[in-house]
C-alpha cells in the first residue's frame, strides 16, 4: 500500500511546501493533483464554501483506500465526482437538519434559570421523593404541563397530577407557606 508523505521543502519540479503527495500508488498522485480543484468547486457548489475543502479531500481519501478498484473503471474520475457530490449532498442536510433542530428549539420558551433567591424553594425540592422532585422540576424550570412531564418521564398523567400534589404540599409544609386550593 501506498503512503503520503508531506513535502518540507520546495522542490524545482515537485510541489510547493506543505502539499501531500502520494507515494506508492501508481498513477494516484496525477489523478489527485488533476481531479482536486474541480472537486473542491463541485463540492462548494452543492453545500457551499465552509466544508468544501473537506468534502474534496474526503472523497479523495475514499479513492485512495480503495485505489486498486478505482483505478480498474472505466470513469475513475466519475467515481471520484460521484463520491464527492454524495458526500457534499449529505453534509448539506445534516448541516440543514441542524438548523431545523436549532430553530425549533429556539422558538421554545428558555429555561427558568435559577438565581439565588431560588435556592432555598430548589433545596428543599431535593429533599422530595425522586418521582416528585422530577415532576416538580420538569414543572418549575421548563413550565411543562402534565401531558408533556409523564411523557418526558414515561409515566401516566395521572401519577403526574398525584406526585405534583404531594410536591406542593410538601414544598408549602418545609417553606411554611399556605397551599392555595
Amino acid at each position: 500500500m501506498g503512503r503520503i508523505v508531506e513535502v518540507a521543502a520546495p522542490d524545482v519540479a515537485g510541489p510547493p511546501p506543505g502539499t501531500a503527495v502520494v507515494v506508492g500508488h501508481e498513477g494516484f498522485a496525477e489523478f489527485y493533483r488533476a481531479e482536486l480543484p474541480g472537486l473542491v468547486a463541485l463540492a462548494r457548489a452543492l453545500c457551499g464554501s465552509l466544508v468544501a475543502d473537506d468534502i474534496a479531500q474526503e472523497a479523495m481519501l475514499a479513492a485512495y483506500r480503495r485505489w486498486a478498484e478505482v483505478e480498474g473503471l472505466d470513469q475513475p474520475r466519475a467515481w471520484v465526482r460521484r463520491t464527492c457530490a454524495n458526500m457534499a449532498i449529505s453534509s448539506f442536510r445534516r448541516r440543514m437538519a441542524e438548523v431545523r433542530a436549532l430553530t425549533r428549539l429556539s422558538a421554545r420558551p428558555a429555561p427558568a434559570t435559577l438565581d439565588e433567591d431560588a435556592e432555598e424553594f430548589w433545596a428543599a425540592v431535593r429533599t422530595l421523593p425522586r418521582r416528585q422532585a422530577q415532576c416538580a422540576a420538569l414543572r418549575y424550570v421548563y413550565g411543562l404541563g402534565g401531558g408533556e412531564i409523564a411523557r418526558t418521564l414515561s409515566i401516566s398523567e395521572g401519577a403526574v397530577k398525584v406526585h405534583l400534589a404531594r410536591a406542593r404540599a410538601a414544598l408549602a409544609s418545609r417553606l411554611g407557606v399556605e397551599v392555595e386550593r
